[in-house]
């Protein structure tokens, strides 16, 4: 689907508990994977706009587990913009095991841009434009 990134991992033991299930911290991290790789294919790189003065902080962050994900299972985390404002940017996230397709959860994560005093800014045209947004693939 156009917008949307996918991006294929695989869970590492370091990444699960005593059960062999991957912690529930992790999956904010997998969405920061495909959130950022979403952004770089979109010509949008975050050392890029660091290198300007703006950062893109989270500010909301938001996941539903559906399914556990277990050791060594290849996931696939896709990743798609929801909506785009001024000042905030929403991403959704899908995280499904690659094996059967199962949705194991979903999440959305804001972003505010602010400038390198930490002070809430604009995000350039420039940057919204290559940030538009798709309908939801997925319900979140």
């Amino acid at each position: 689907m156009k917008g949307l990134t996918c991006v294929e991992l695989r869970v590492r033991y370091a990444e699960t508990d005593q059960m062999g299930i991957a912690h529930h911290a992790n999956y904010l991290i997998w969405c920061e994977l495909a959130r950022t790789r979403h952004m770089e294919e979109r010509g949008v790189r975050y050392r890029d706009l660091e290198s300007q003065g703006l950062r893109f902080p989270v500010v909301d962050a938001h996941v539903r587990y559906r399914a556990p994900a277990r050791y060594d299972e290849l996931l696939r985390v896709r990743c798609w913009v929801r909506d785009v404002a001024s000042r905030r940017v929403e991403f959704g996230h899908a995280i499904e095991r690659q094996e059967d397709g199962e949705l194991l959860a979903t999440a959305c994560t804001s972003l505010i841009a602010v400038d390198s005093n930490h002070a809430i800014t604009t995000i350039p045209g420039k940057v919204r434009k290559l940030l538009a947004p798709v309908p939801d693939p997925i319900r979140l």
